[in-house]
């Protein structure tokens, strides 16, 4: 029965949760406090301020000191943040794990985030098809969303299947061309007016400010990427082109094939992020997922996933977004310059790749030790 629990917590995700909890201690520790008013439910049922009085009678409004870290509302920030990345990171994963990279990830997010932006405005309140059924309207967005993220996604692979052109280069200038279609289709304006249904849907929260719908997609792309790579043959396929592409043609695996499924799941991992982006933030813009490829990568390597590929898991992913999200926030919280994240997300992309390269030459050397 644990067995499952042994496969999804590996070694390596260990250390990871271990990484966490180092972050948050440091974090609780460092952040100090801030203070908030009180508020209580009203008769009515409507939130108002609470109120005491001093030494000297005087009516004051009451406020509580908080952990500017370990708060509901920051927590449910940290939440909600991560799981756009996280959903993503697991897509990612998938196509370093077969030995690819995916740079226009953000741009896939960018392009996805106005079509289904422009599909939904259509439907919406003030929209050319504002009659439509309110579930018709959000499926056609949604479809318009996330089908044009995997077809971006498709085109990225068959590129670098039919030009035998190294994803590098073929991503990097789709991340260019698909970033250019976005500003052109909106004019660089924000496009917004969606259906209320949509947004209904998306912002549902529980009463400390959590938003359940990007933690319930993040969980279930979670728990789909972990049975396809740990439980399908698919999966196997995916970290056997990784490791060792010619001995995978050899052995009768279809590689091409293979690197078409990864980078059609790319796309797809960042539509569902874009989609529920749109629902949550109810505007999009050919600005949305910048910066977004440096983040994505970082926590898939982070995660554990090796750029040489034929290493890495979906877990490992979702954990790498929650670590590159707290220093993220942690920079805020602590108050240092906001221009020095990309800095430090770069240097910890760094260590990263250079702790897999020792851990790789580490085992070739126990592997040689043994035969000698």
């Amino acid at each position: 029965m644990l067995s499952p629990l042994r496969t999804l917590f590996r070694f390596q995700e260990s250390g990871l949760l271990l990484v966490i909890v180092a972050l948050g201690v440091l974090l609780t520790a460092f952040s100090g406090t801030v203070r908030t008013p009180v508020f209580e439910l009203g008769p009515d049922g409507a939130r108002q301020r609470v109120f005491t009085t001093n030494d000297a009678g005087e009516r004051l409004p009451a406020f509580i000191e908080k952990n500017k870290f370990l708060n509901a509302q920051n927590l449910a920030q940290l939440a909600k943040d991560t799981s756009f990345i996280a959903i993503m990171a697991v897509g990612m994963s998938i196509v370093i794990i077969a030995g690819g990279i995916d740079l226009s990830v953000g741009s896939i997010y960018a392009l996805a985030s106005v079509l289904g932006a422009l599909a939904f405005q259509h439907f919406g309140p003030t929209g050319a098809a504002a009659g439509t059924a309110p579930w018709l309207a959000v499926s056609l967005g949604a479809l318009a969303c996330v089908g044009t993220a995997s077809a971006c996604g498709l085109i990225n692979g068959s590129l670098i299947v039919a030009l035998r052109v190294h994803p590098f280069i073929i991503t990097l200038g789709a991340m260019a061309i698909l970033r250019g279609i976005a500003f052109v289709v909106t004019k660089g304006q924000s496009v917004g007016g969606f259906p209320p249904l949509f947004r209904e849907m998306v912002r549902w929260e529980t009463a400390g400010g959590l938003s359940l719908v990007p933690l319930g997609v993040m969980i279930v792309v979670l728990i789909l990427g972990w049975i396809f790579l740990s439980r399908l043959a698919a999966g196997r396929r995916v970290y056997a082109v990784g490791g060792n592409e010619l001995a995978s043609r050899f052995s009768g695996i279809r590689v091409e094939r293979v690197k078409l499924g990864v980078y059609l799941l790319s796309g797809l991992t960042a539509g569902i992020a874009a989609l529920i982006a749109l629902g949550y933030y109810g505007s999009a813009s050919s600005g949305d997922g910048q910066g977004y490829e440096l983040n994505v990568i970082a926590a898939a390597v982070v995660g554990g996933a090796s750029l040489t590929g034929g290493r890495g898991t979906a877990l490992g992913a979702v954990l790498g977004a929650l670590i590159i999200q707290m220093i993220s926030s942690g920079i805020v919280i602590l108050g240092i310059d906001q221009n020095y994240s990309q800095i430090i997300i770069g240097t910890v992309v760094i260590a990263a790749v250079v702790l897999d390269n020792f851990n790789t030459w580490l085992a070739k050397r126990r592997l040689t030790a043994k035969a000698g």
